[in-house]
């Protein structure tokens, strides 16, 4: 079973030893159409603009502009209706999908924590990657090369323990760091 989450933030449980959690936000989500896989098409509220191939979706499934965002996902309803989450109460572990907050262009020490070479006066090597190929043989430098590049922004997931659901307010608390900046959209889905 899958759910879409807000990453709140992080903070700690009010115990000893205190416990790092994330806390997540179970968005508000409906059901739209079930197949006989518990392959279900999902809509929920996100900032996306507005454009007609959502608004021929809000019309054949009869809904309200602020559902404007459409996934396909695992789920426990049978059918069409709001998205149960009542699984989430006795879940243990979860695996949660984020994209990692984005770097931009960074070079090999940043992106691939390179050593480098001495910081002293005269080495002419500091922070580039240094030599990148052979000799004569292959004459190319090899597919898979550490180099540097776009770093970051990447679909990460996480294997995170849960440590509270709030179901009147849907907030998840799970164990640990969870990849993304707070606000970030993600998915969740439940592990055995």
């Amino acid at each position: 079973m899958e759910y879409i989450v807000e990453k709140i933030g992080m903070s700690r449980t009010i115990a000893v030893p205190s416990v790092p959690v994330t806390l997540l936000k179970v968005v508000e989500a409906k059901v739209c159409e079930v197949d006989e896989s518990k392959r279900a098409i999902v809509a929920y509220a996100s900032g996306k603009k507005m454009n007609k191939a959502i608004a021929g979706q809000q019309k054949k499934y009869d809904l309200s502009a602020e559902f404007n965002r459409f996934v396909t996902m695992d789920v426990v309803n049978a059918e069409a209706g709001a998205l149960d989450t009542a699984p989430l109460s006795e879940a243990k572990n979860l695996k949660v999908s984020f994209n990692s907050k984005g770097r931009g262009f960074a070079g090999v020490i940043k992106r691939h924590g390179f050593a480098g070479g001495p910081a002293s006066h005269g080495s002419r090597f500091h922070r580039h990657g240094g030599s990148i190929g052979n000799a004569e043989w292959p004459g190319r430098v090899q597919k898979g090369r550490k180099m540097p590049g776009h770093y970051g922004n990447a679909k990460v997931t996480v294997k995170n323990d849960v440590v509270s659901f709030d179901a009147e307010n849907g907030i998840l608390a799970v164990k640990g760091a969870v990849p993304g900046a707070n606000g970030a959209m993600g998915r969740v889905r439940i592990v055995k």
